[in-house]
């Protein structure tokens, strides 16, 4: 596990936004909800989780900007550092009770994502990663899946909200990674879906249309998990082109290629 002050006031932060998720959840039925766009929810949950990170990532690091889910961006003194901030991801899976959302932060230095936060409250598990001191589950070390066969992958994917996105060009990209691919799966949590392609449960992942606090702590936990990560197209800034595929070296470069050739 890593023991750093930045990783301690990261793991804090979400450790304090989850008790109060955890008890939300099990009353998940008396959670107030509103509308924040078609097909794409926000509870009152959602937003007292992300108060409690701003507060605590603004007490231990008071001069950072910050990117948040609910209330957008929030400039600091120091220019060169960025939190990026999803309090609750799987909303959607929250509020039909299904047991599979996190909790999200990662942090930008100079252009870079360092460091990287991701917990699953239901299941107690805390992701972790640091810029050359490696990606972990708890307290056991991790790396990506070791398959070469895209007949034997597991490949999640991420589709856009009602109303965003093309869903045309997902429905052409779903259709021909199932056709050579061992199964492919939508779950619901950008968050978890990089955790997993960092663990391994994953072998492959890609998702468009999405946001840097989607994503800011998954990059480099499958990056310290000895993954590739590029945009949906190929590219090396994610975080900019608002998509990601990633995996290991090999079914990477072959996701991508697929990806390529359904949209020719």
């Amino acid at each position: 596990m890593i023991s750093s002050p930045l990783m301690t006031v990261m793991v804090d932060a979400v450790r304090k936004a989850a008790r109060s998720l955890k008890r939300d959840f099990g009353e998940v039925e008396n959670l107030q909800v509103s509308r924040k766009g078609p097909g794409n929810f926000v509870s009152a949950a959602d937003r007292k989780a992300e108060e409690t990170l701003r507060d605590a990532l603004m007490k231990a690091r008071p001069g950072y900007g910050l990117v948040l889910e609910e209330e957008g961006k929030v400039e600091g003194q120091d220019k060169s550092h960025t939190w990026h901030v999803d309090p609750l991801d799987g909303t959607t899976n929250f509020l039909h009770g299904i047991p599979h959302f996190a909790i999200s932060v990662g942090l930008e230095r100079e252009g870079q994502i360092v460091a990287g936060v991701i917990y699953d409250p239901v299941k107690d598990e805390l992701f972790v990663a640091e810029r050359g001191k490696g990606a972990y589950l708890n307290n056991r070390r991790l790396r990506v899946s070791g398959r070469t066969d895209m007949a034997d992958a597991l490949v999640a994917y991420g589709s856009p909200y009602l109303g965003r996105g093309d869903h045309g060009k997902l429905l052409r990209e779903v259709a021909a990674v199932m056709a050579v691919t061992g199964g492919a799966r939508r779950f619901g949590s950008a968050a978890l879906d990089l955790a997993y392609v960092a663990c391994g449960r994953s072998d492959l992942y890609w998702e468009r249309d999405i946001q840097t606090w989607d994503i800011a702590a998954g990059i480099i936990l499958v990056r310290e998990a000895g993954g590739f990560v590029t945009s949906a197209d190929g590219g090396d800034q994610p975080l900019a082109a608002r998509s990601v595929a990633c995996g290991n070296e090999t079914l990477h470069r072959e996701l991508v290629g697929i990806l390529r050739k359904a949209n020719a």
